[in-house]
């Protein structure tokens, strides 16, 4: 039988700026990664984002990004080790008093953006965020992108690990994403994208953007939820897998 998680980045509203259908979105999740402040996101939206996953049977993660709005966490950044230590645990503590404030414990930790892309490939930035998800307690699990440095270096710290795939990304020969600022980067055809993630889900393929075949078979899918096909998105996948057999659960059963 398989079994997989289906999560998305939500929470990235700003004050009077609202980003995305996160209620949409979350009727066909079972985890979400909430944004923490940094690079979308405040106080109060984190807030009300924890409080929706509560109301709506969701498990609550934490998505720290880079201390970049203007950008939306998007622009590489040259951060010490010790920076990206301290900015990720910062952002972790902030969601978990949010998470125990709604009767929620916090499930786990995925970076955003950039901090993502540069610590899948770079073992001493994905060291620094395992160690502040280790430090941060609470048996917290890093998603991370599969077969990365994010695999090793929670293996390394016995952090446990969470390989992630995506529905709505194109990906390079190496199984890294394609760079947005390339053709290809994001799939908007949510048919195409659900048939993709039930073969990733079934087979442990994905073909690459020049056709190469990608093996990995991931614990969890992620779904953007800043993207205007978010919600169809959501529901077509989660519906074309269990039409195809896989039982959806949430990321601590999976990896469990």
């Amino acid at each position: 039988m398989y079994m997989i998680d289906l999560n998305s980045d939500i929470g990235e509203s700003f004050g009077a700026y609202v980003m995305g259908n996160d209620k949409g979105v979350m009727k066909s999740i079972t985890s979400a990664n909430v944004a923490c402040g940094f690079h979308a996101g405040d106080p109060v939206v984190l807030k009300n984002t924890i409080a929706l996953c509560a109301e709506m049977g969701v498990a609550a993660g934490a998505h720290p990004g880079y201390p970049d709005l203007v950008a939306f966490g998007r622009r590489n950044m040259a951060c010490s080790p010790d920076e990206l230590y301290s900015d990720c645990l910062y952002q972790i503590g902030a969601t978990a008093a949010f998470c125990n404030a709604c009767g929620l414990e916090l499930q786990h930790v995925k970076p955003h953006g950039a901090m993502y892309n540069q610590a899948a490939k770079s073992y001493e930035l994905a060291d620094a965020i395992t160690c502040a998800i280790k430090d941060a307690g609470g048996n917290l699990i890093l998603v991370g992108l599969a077969n990365s440095e994010f695999e090793r270096a929670a293996k390394d710290r016995g952090v446990l690990f969470a390989a992630e795939a995506f529905a709505d990304r194109g990906y390079m020969p190496d199984g890294s994403l394609v760079p947005r600022t390339q053709p290809g980067a994001i799939i908007h055809d949510a048919a195409l994208a659900a048939e993709r993630v039930v073969r990733m889900a079934v087979e442990g393929i994905v073909e690459s953007i020049d056709g190469t075949l990608v093996r990995f078979r991931p614990d969890t899918v992620c779904m953007h939820g800043d993207t205007r096909e978010a919600v169809e998105m959501a529901a077509a996948v989660r519906k074309a897998l269990e039409a195809a057999g896989v039982t959806i659960k949430n990321l601590k059963e999976v990896v469990s």
